[in-house]
């Protein structure tokens, strides 16, 4: 007798012979990955980061450069504000040291005119001290641009002039100035005080 062979089926030498080739199809869709894929897209992503960090590096760099001229500008502007303050309050309270440098002379010349006339009275020098003391004062208020408005027998000027009365007459022509009550004066043409005046009139037609 022979011996006795063990007796597979068909059916369970198919599964013993592809428990192998199954095993490999199982292992086959992971094998198939690119090698390398990840790490490219790694390398990739860290090129990227890399440009943004450099550009955020030198957005920062530049925003810190224009803060800096910023303080450095507000500081001047602060400065510049003081000085201006500073000049604005000596403008105010020296404004007319010069002016007063000028009228000091009269000042002075008043005086010695007063002195002079309380011992004994010369009326011809007493007239003469006072004209020179007012040419002294004219002569301070031309320097700082102060112009006497003197209008006699000039147009009449609403701008310039104030109307004390109108007189009816046939010696001037009407709406002129007969009289100057009062002298108006200018600071650089600019209207200090109007000039008092009497203005002609025509005079009335007589009755027919």
């Amino acid at each position: 007798m022979h011996p006795t062979e063990p007796n597979l089926d068909s059916r369970t030498r198919r599964e013993a012979t592809g428990a192998n080739p199954s095993f490999a199809e199982s292992a086959t869709p992971e094998a198939s990955l690119p090698v390398g894929e990840e790490e490219m897209e790694i390398l990739v992503n860290r090129e990227e980061f890399d440009a943004l960090q450099r550009d955020l590096d030198q957005a920062l760099a530049k925003a810190d450069e224009h803060w800096k001229l910023y303080l450095g500008a507000h500081a001047e502007m602060e400065n510049l504000r003081k000085r201006t303050e500073r000049d604005v309050q000596n403008a105010h309270k020296f404004a007319l040291e010069r002016f007063f440098h000028e009228l000091l002379p009269v000042r002075d010349s008043l005086e010695m005119g007063l002195a002079a006339a309380s011992d004994t009275v010369d009326v011809a020098k007493l007239r003469e001290g006072v004209d020179l003391t007012l040419k002294q004062l004219a002569t301070a208020m031309d320097k700082f641009g102060v112009h006497e408005i003197n209008p006699v027998d000039a147009r009449f000027d609403p701008n310039q002039h104030e109307a004390m009365a109108m007189v009816p007459t046939d010696q001037a022509e009407p709406n002129t100035v007969m009289q100057v009550v009062q002298k108006g004066y200018v600071l650089n043409e600019r209207l200090i005080r109007p000039a008092k005046v009497i203005v002609a009139q025509a005079p009335p037609k007589p009755a027919s």
